[in-house]
């Protein structure tokens, strides 16, 4: 039973992965609250209107972020346990063809065969469970990934994220609030497009006009129709 560990738990590109979720979680705070801030400010010049409006739709996507990702990475660890459970079991039932399969697995990785038998023999008077999981899958039994703490930092980041044009639209004067909070989540992600395609190894520009693209449109958007919604019920 061999599977890529490459880019499995534990492993730089891992915790890029997950650095790349944070990043990515404010983002989405930055844009879904900034969408209907501007939108409801299209329709109303109240401010107390305004930062209800963006504080529930603060705390419905934080949660719906939280959420989701409890729920995906649930099953992630669910796979992760399943993997272990079976090398737990060959490792029970056949110790030998077990330390046969590391040995044979270290082979493929460049070592020759005295050295990767030697390796495995080694490994496999310690602890054996630990050596075939991080070899095979990427993984350390007694680190599984860990949904609370996905749940968490998604809640965090969405939550950082969605405090830029909630706090930007409330303290400034109505004249140039949503201009001000438009100027200030475009700057945002721009550093969120940057950020998240350093860490992806890609092009910056790009990437940063994307988002930002997006976040404008997302805006010019809620902010035509909160006018719209504004004019007709004037």
């Amino acid at each position: 039973m061999v599977v890529d560990g490459e880019n499995g738990p534990g492993t730089l590109g891992n915790r890029l992965n997950w650095l790349r979720a944070g990043v990515l979680g404010a983002n989405d705070g930055i844009v879904s609250t900034a969408g209907i801030v501007i939108g409801v400010a299209g329709a109303t010049t109240d401010r107390v209107t305004i930062l209800v409006s963006g504080l529930a739709g603060l705390v419905a996507g934080a949660l719906s972020m939280a959420g989701g990702e409890y729920t995906s990475v649930h099953t992630q660890r669910d796979t992760e346990a399943s993997l272990v459970d079976a090398e737990r079991r060959e490792l029970a039932e056949d110790p030998g063809a077990a330390e046969e399969e590391l040995a044979r697995n270290y082979a493929a990785k460049g070592l020759s065969e005295s050295t990767a038998r030697a390796v495995a023999r080694e490994l496999s008077q310690g602890d054996p469970l630990r050596a075939h999981a991080e070899l095979e899958f990427g993984l350390d039994p007694e680190e599984l990934t860990n949904p609370w703490q996905a749940a968490l930092s998604s809640f965090v980041s969405f939550t950082c994220g969605a405090l830029l044009p909630l706090l930007t639209i409330g303290f400034l004067p109505p004249d140039v609030r949503v201009i001000g909070c438009a100027l200030a989540v475009v700057a945002a992600l721009a550093i969120t497009g940057y950020t998240s395609a350093r860490l992806g190894g890609t092009r910056t520009l790009p990437a940063m006009l994307r988002i930002m693209g997006v976040g404008v449109a997302t805006m010019a958007v809620t902010y035509t129709v909160g006018t719209a919604f504004g004019v007709a019920t004037g």
